[in-house]
């Protein structure tokens, strides 16, 4: 795809750090982030008694993983972006194309070489991360043009891997016990739901392009209906996980979050379009408290 017409022709060679700095999206950072400490209580420690161990994974999933991420999502959007948003760094000129992509292969290295000082089973969740980001961006497969395999993509990069790798580095780098794993892709599935969410406000510029979301293929209820059903299922399946494993303080704080979301979805499916930035701020908060309450009760923190 030839970008000579789209992309700022008088791009720089070089670029501010403010620039790269935007590129690596800070604010994305939080829900990969969430989940390593959620990984990190889950196998008994916590952000205080194992500050290292905290730092040390905040930067790799943070900064480094899903920064790298963002990178190489704006490289590849980078067309697109010289239309609807014309001002970020690469459409805009202040980062060269070459510059940015240089960027990203060599942010790609240094996340990959720092998970190889936290043990191999980090660097192999490292790996498979960096593959699923380069995927999920970058032809062939260009995952987020559809929104089956783009959602779970990110759901498992985002949630599931990155609490294996919060827990692996408790562990020593060693691979986390089933009852972890098990956990980490519950969440990682439901995640997919939180994904679609994000899909309700550019639908009709996503049929344009031809980005094939669920509320593109499915229609914006019977998206929503699903987003609701995947985000809900998998915390029914962690609520019976806690009572075999006799978590019952859990148990009853999950429950309530689990009805909270139920109260928010029932309104969410009224207008899918118009609320879902209101469910994303009511309902995937208590989702994501709910990781944080099994996690500490996973590490022997809560009853």
């Amino acid at each position: 795809m030839s970008n000579s017409s789209t992309i700022n022709p008088g791009a720089t060679s070089g670029g501010s750090l403010a620039d790269y700095i935007q590129l690596l999206k800070p604010i994305t950072w939080f829900p990969p982030m969430w989940a390593l400490m959620c990984g990190l209580v889950s196998a008994g420690a916590s952000p205080l008694s194992n500050p290292l161990f905290f730092c040390a994974g905040i930067l790799l999933t943070g900064p480094l993983v899903c920064g790298a991420s963002q990178i190489i999502n704006d490289w590849h959007d980078r067309e697109v972006d010289a239309l609807n948003e014309p001002d970020r760094p690469i459409p805009s000129g202040r980062v060269s194309e070459s510059n940015a992509l240089r960027f990203a292969f060599g942010w790609s290295l240094l996340a990959q070489a720092w998970s190889f000082t936290l043990g191999p089973w980090v660097a192999g969740a490292t790996a498979l991360g960096l593959f699923l980001a380069w995927a999920y961006s970058a032809p062939p497969l260009r995952l987020k043009q559809n929104g089956w395999w783009g959602n779970l993509a990110v759901g498992v990069s985002y949630e599931g891997l990155a609490w294996i790798t919060g827990a692996a580095i408790v562990l020593g780098g060693a691979l986390p016990g089933w009852s972890i794993l098990l956990v980490a892709a519950l969440y990682s599935i439901g995640a997919h739901g939180i994904m679609t969410l994000n899909d309700f406000k550019a639908i009709d510029g996503d049929i344009t392009i031809g980005i094939r979301t669920l509320p593109v293929q499915l229609g914006p209820q019977p998206a929503a209906r699903l987003a609701c059903f995947v985000m809900i299922a998998p915390q029914l399946v962690v609520l019976y996980c806690l009572a075999m494993w006799n978590h019952s303080t859990a148990m009853l704080l999950i429950t309530m979050l689990v009805i909270g979301q139920l109260f928010a979805m029932a309104r969410f499916l009224r207008d899918p379009r118009a609320l879902a930035p209101w469910y994303n701020g009511v309902g995937v908060t208590q989702y994501v408290a709910g990781m944080m309450v099994t996690a500490m009760a996973m590490g022997g923190h809560l009853g």
